[in-house]
């Protein structure tokens, strides 16, 4: 059974909700970030990415930031540009990219369900990272970045989205790469409770993108149930904001690889070291090398691009985990030949996701003077997703990329 409460958003006007609007804080670097907000003081990055607004030499973990993150947000609140609605509402919230739509609902899930694995999870996560959100969840005092969740498709829940849908949109915007946002208010009482009745027929939520975020709203909420020992069980801590779409609507992206060097061998050792486990053939075609089906892998080096096959032998096909192309690259080439034993952690491998193309992979190479290596994967389904985290298992780091990105500042939920 999942909770699924309606809240009071705080949320930017319709003036300014476009110009508001941004990617979530962890998919741009520090300089990137700096760029995107030029000649934009509305964006909402001055609020997940405050140090944009420090000196360079800012630690992005100084206290300052997130000092300056809570101010930008009350700023912003106090100058009109957010306001909060009076009534607790769920929301609907589609995108639409290339012509495809996805199309969830906004509303805030139990700590507990988390806690006691009602939401699956799929991956683990880094302390430093829980870490960054903790201090910025706690010092706004606000869930400030929805997260990612998927459920089994319901035919219930998709016929009052598409009730819903047939209605005057409160927000409407195209954004800078192209991406529609659409969103709708549902504040009829009886909506909301068969929206919230209906998940609790729903036997589990899973992350599809945001551990990190999702584990830090959890351990800010325990924090305030340790601060608060009186607790009732309904105040705001006990919630995170989320954004819940059907699995049938989504769909995962290739999460490719790149590692800079060849661990000490030269091209020539690498290749015979790979035939191993893999069978290798030139692509001869001139653009890269687009996996087609599982097993299969592109492989860049020395400006050429390669086609490998997973030989016999190399996975065990009854592990759900094991099973999987990132799992088999990882186990049979990335940690025995070129010695990435925590790709976590790994500082010799960088991970791209497929919307920034193949192309992309060739001008990392090259900007390691092609002494490096790249691998372009066949993404896994949301099949598997779910069959990972229903057997309580995890895939390897950097499994899955999730395209279009949920827009942060649209909706956020205040802890009090």
């Amino acid at each position: 059974m999942a909770v699924l409460n309606p809240f009071k958003s705080v949320r930017p006007t319709k003036e300014l909700v476009a110009r508001v609007a941004a990617l979530p804080y962890d998919v741009m670097n520090r300089e990137e970030a700096k760029k995107m907000v030029e000649g934009n003081e509305y964006s909402f990055l001055h609020i997940d990415r405050a140090e944009i607004d420090l000196p360079d030499s800012t630690n992005a973990y100084d206290e300052k930031v997130y000092e300056k993150a809570k101010e930008n947000l009350n700023g912003m609140i106090d100058k009109g540009i957010f306001v909060q609605d009076e009534q607790a509402c769920f929301y609907i919230y589609r995108l639409i990219m290339n012509g495809e739509a996805q199309t969830g609902i906004v509303g805030c899930v139990s700590i507990d369900d988390y806690i006691n694995n009602v939401v699956k999870k799929h991956e683990h996560t880094r302390q430093d990272k829980e870490n960054d959100r903790i201090n910025h969840v706690n010092t706004c005092d606000a869930n400030t970045g929805p997260i990612f969740l998927t459920y089994r498709y319901k035919n219930e829940v998709n016929n009052i989205i598409n009730t819903w849908t047939q209605k005057e949109p409160l927000y409407k915007f195209v954004a800078e790469d192209g991406v529609e946002h659409i969103v709708w208010t549902v504040n009829d009482n009886n909506a909301i409770n068969n929206i919230s009745g209906l998940f609790k027929n729903i036997d589990n939520l899973y992350i599809a993108d945001g551990h990190h975020r999702a584990a830090s709203a959890i351990k800010v909420g325990i924090k305030r149930r340790e601060e608060n020992p009186n607790y009732k069980g309904d105040e705001e801590f006990n919630f995170f904001l989320s954004v819940l779409f059907p699995d049938s609507d989504l769909n995962i992206m290739d999460y490719n690889r790149v590692v800079k060097e060849l661990n000490g061998f030269s091209n020539e050792e690498f290749m015979d070291k790979v035939l191993e486990k893999f069978n290798i053939s030139m692509y001869e075609k001139e653009e890269p090398y687009k996996p087609d089906c599982k097993h299969t892998y592109g492989m860049y080096l020395d400006g050429k691009w390669y086609k490998l096959e997973a030989k016999e032998g190399t996975y065990n096909d009854q592990d759900i985990v094991k099973r999987l192309d990132v799992s088999i690259l990882q186990e049979n080439l990335l940690k025995p030949i070129l010695g990435i034993k925590d790709p976590r952690t790994d500082d010799r491998i960088d991970f791209v996701g497929g919307i920034r193309g193949l192309k992309e992979l060739e001008r990392r190479v090259a900007e390691q003077q092609d002494e490096g290596v790249a691998f372009s994967m066949y993404p896994p389904s949301m099949e598997e997703l779910l069959d990972v985290a229903d057997a309580g298992e995890v895939m390897p780091p950097k499994s899955t990329w999730f395209e279009p990105k949920l827009r942060s500042g649209i909706f956020i939920h205040k802890l009090k």
